[in-house]
């Protein structure tokens, strides 16, 4: 199968372009290719390692997750959060456009690179990676995160386990997830010139830290979507 390619292109007042390209394992959802020659000391593994992380060192001697963000933050270090930029992002099924800032723009890539990066604590984001929505707000992250956890629900019976449609499994994904974005956000810190990459991250765990309190707010609000669905409406 044919990897999949996600293109982010950033254009400028001033008329440069700048273009971020990631590449996916079509099978695995992994990042492809995204390693630079060289990483630097941000990103071993015991440099401000996550309290949650589930990695050996002796196995791993650099965190994945950060090893796949050297590149985003050399290319976008120099950008201001504040920015205000054209984007255009191209997935394998579409082509979108956006006028925002570029640490919107910023997060998204991250959110992206994070899902496929390796990273155990976010791994389960791959299906959602694979069906990238670019720039999605709160409520649509809400609706796709609780879709995509309730299809892997719907494998976990079919392999004869008791499915979780609590949703406790999902919270507790995403309380994991806040701690490693607490913990980058230390490495960061020691990577970039300017605020750009740092509050990409710091927008992306708002995000991450909204869901748990939104996963029944938002349902609640959407429920009347389902009302008159047949076999539903009697739910």
């Amino acid at each position: 199968m044919e990897s999949l390619k996600f293109e982010y292109r950033f254009l400028h007042k001033n008329g440069i372009e700048e273009n971020y390209v990631l590449t996916l394992d079509s099978e695995t959802l992994l990042l492809q290719g995204n390693l630079p020659d060289k990483l630097p000391d941000w990103t071993c593994l015991d440099h401000e390692k996550c309290s949650n992380c589930l990695l050996d060192i002796a196995e791993h001697p650099y965190c994945p997750a950060a090893a796949n963000l050297v590149r985003l933050v050399d290319n976008c270090s120099k950008l201001l959060s504040c920015e205000k930029i054209d984007i255009e992002v191209i997935t394998p099924e579409r082509k979108t456009s956006y006028y925002t800032s570029a640490q919107r723009g910023i997060s998204s890539i991250m959110g992206l690179i994070l899902a496929t990066s390796g990273c155990p604590r976010t791994s389960f984001f791959r299906p959602m990676a694979r069906f990238h929505l670019p720039l999605s707000n709160t409520e649509e992250t809400t609706y796709r995160a609780v879709s995509m956890y309730l299809v892997s629900q719907y494998f976990v019976n079919k392999q004869g386990r008791d499915a979780d449609l609590e949703l406790k499994g999902l919270v507790d994904i995403y309380n994991q997830v806040n701690i490693v974005n607490r913990f980058m956000a230390r490495r960061l810190r020691h990577s970039s010139e300017e605020d750009s990459t740092i509050n990409a991250l710091v927008l992306l765990d708002t995000f991450a830290r909204s869901i748990p309190f939104a996963i029944e707010d938002s349902l609640d609000r959407i429920r009347y979507m389902f009302q008159n669905i047949e076999p539903l409406n009697n739910f």
